[in-house]
């Protein structure tokens, strides 16, 4: 697996700093990974929407990868204030991919700041809270306590990966575990757990960014991935593409239809600008 990239930092950030790359040149594109992932998951991605002409920036999530792990709060609202900063750092507005937890980060962003978003792409995203009950949340955070979430998490990842796995997953998936144990990592990212969506729930219906969402036809996330995927879809005006043969993670588990849909989108957005 080709390693990341020597980052770059966003200062001015209270209680520690967040690592991001730059890659091309032309209309940008903000890549915002999911809870427990690297800005690496991008890394088949990236090279594509590059050689199609666009500005790329990936980002790694508070606590996470070369990010720092100082930061007394986590989540959902946290990494949107990040993007935010990542957004006037860069000097212009971007159509902002998120997965997962940071799908519902860029909501937020395109809720509370609309001139910085010039649209969304979530892949299996997290926008609202999931129907679970107090016993499931109260077994999640046990699994997730800091004294052995990376070793939970590293047998957990396999199932997100439901469908093809990327050729490199098992270096990629060591990379990302050993990453968590570093010293305050592990912490952190159990911290982030703890996120909820309420607050891009309620962001929803403010959205007026063109978007697409993209769902893993095995993502087992979701109970009915198609479901969710079509009324995120309906609730944000946008338009829904289901991946086969994919989990959690289409964009690095089936990059070609991935950014072969992405790119389907950002066509028309270019036309507009």
């Amino acid at each position: 697996m080709k390693k990341a990239s020597s980052p770059k930092y966003l200062h001015g950030v209270n209680q520690g700093r967040i690592a991001y790359d730059v890659q091309g040149s032309g209309p940008l594109l903000l890549l915002v990974p999911g809870m427990g992932e690297l800005r690496s998951t991008y890394r088949f991605l990236t090279p594509a929407l590059v050689a199609a002409g666009y500005t790329v920036a990936t980002t790694d999530l508070r606590g996470h990868g070369d990010s720092d792990a100082t930061f007394t709060s986590y989540g959902d609202v946290d990494t949107a204030e990040d993007i935010g900063r990542l957004l006037r750092e860069l000097g212009r507005p971007a159509v902002l991919i998120g997965n997962s937890m940071a799908a519902g980060s860029a909501v937020i962003v395109a809720a509370e700041h609309p001139k910085l978003i010039n649209g969304l792409v979530l892949i299996g995203p997290f926008v609202r809270q999931p129907a679970t009950n107090a016993v499931e949340n109260l077994l999640f955070r046990i699994l997730m306590a800091r004294p052995w979430a990376a070793m939970v998490w590293k047998a957990y990842m396999p199932t997100l990966y439901a469908g093809t796995k990327p050729l490199d997953f098992t270096e990629y998936r060591q990379e990302a575990i050993k990453s968590m144990k570093r010293p305050g990592y592990q912490r952190a990212f159990s911290r982030t757990t703890r996120t909820d969506h309420v607050r891009a729930s309620e962001c929803l219906s403010a959205v007026r960014s063109p978007t697409l969402v993209l769902m893993g036809e095995k993502d087992p996330d979701f109970k009915d991935p198609k479901d969710e995927a079509n009324w995120i879809a309906n609730t944000l005006n946008g338009s829904a593409v289901m991946v086969a043969d994919a989990g959690h993670y289409p964009h690095s588990q089936q990059p070609e239809h991935t950014s072969a849909a992405i790119l389907n989108f950002l066509s028309p957005l270019n036309d507009h600008a």
